[in-house]
């Protein structure tokens, strides 16, 4: 009885899993896009160094967080055989996620930081 219980509960969570690596790696995925696409545009010299500081600080964390999201989910790849192995590739996911959404923190405070500076000099 438990061990059938143990065995529905870690289906359960590899099933969670893999939603939450299509989840990690679709949104690595936009906000590699987003990046691309905003930051040929974001050459403003105008501003003050303070600004450029924060701005760079955000883009190198936003840049930082992201790999490590990759590379959790990267360590992913490989076929587990043991459920202790299951386990541990269930966690690379959550903590892949959650880096994924610390890098996508990141890059809305940057675009935040851009559009208020917009709104106070222009």
């Amino acid at each position: 009885m438990l061990k059938n219980h143990l065995r529905r509960d870690l289906q359960w969570l590899k099933r969670q899993a893999r939603k939450d690596r299509r989840i990690t790696v679709g949104l690595l995925a936009g906000l590699l896009a987003a990046w691309v696409h905003q930051l040929p545009a974001a050459g403003d010299d105008s501003a003050s160094p303070l600004l450029l500081a924060i701005s760079a600080a955000l883009v190198m964390g936003s840049a930082g967080a992201w790999l490590l999201a990759a590379y959790f989910v990267s360590r992913t790849l490989r076929v587990r055989r043991e459920p202790a192995e299951e386990l541990r590739w269930v966690a690379r996911i959550s903590r892949g996620k959650e880096w994924a959404f610390c890098s996508l923190s990141a890059y809305v405070a940057w675009h935040l930081l851009h559009f208020v500076t917009a709104l106070l000099l222009g």
